[in-house]
């Protein structure tokens, strides 16, 4: 049996995961100054749980987002992230809870080429091959 885990932009409507439990993954929800809340992200309306755990270590996004590092050494260091000790345990947890039910994963990129999320996605499905990967 297969089950779809799907990826969406937090800005897009919520309507469009009818059905599906939307799940932030974003460290903060905040402007990209880091400090200034973002108004347009408020639970119950783009999304209904928020998952932080998965959020990129905040050093880590501050690098990408200064040019420190680029997004393949971006994408190495957050799937070394979701590999290490305690988050392991906790993405093979939440791998079970995908197949389980109607999951969708929201973060603030427009797309989910250069985000997170897909990699939070793929490493799922890397746990839990029976789950597709929607991108939305």
């Amino acid at each position: 049996m297969s089950s779809e885990i799907h990826t969406i932009s937090l800005f897009k409507p919520i309507l469009i995961d009818r059905g599906r439990i939307r799940i932030s993954v974003i460290s903060r929800p905040t402007l990209d100054d880091g400090k200034t809340p973002d108004p347009r992200i408020i639970q119950g309306i783009t999304h209904h749980e928020w998952v932080k755990d998965f959020a990129p270590p905040p050093k880590l996004i501050g690098a990408y987002k200064r040019g420190e590092i680029n997004w393949e050494k971006y994408e190495e260091r957050y799937l070394e992230f979701l590999r290490s000790s305690p988050t392991k345990q906790m993405v093979r947890k939440f791998a079970s809870r995908c197949v389980k039910e109607k999951i969708t994963l929201a973060c603030i990129e427009d797309e989910a080429n250069h985000c997170h999320r897909r990699l939070l996605a793929e490493e799922l499905q890397r746990h839990k091959p029976e789950l597709i990967i929607v991108h939305k």
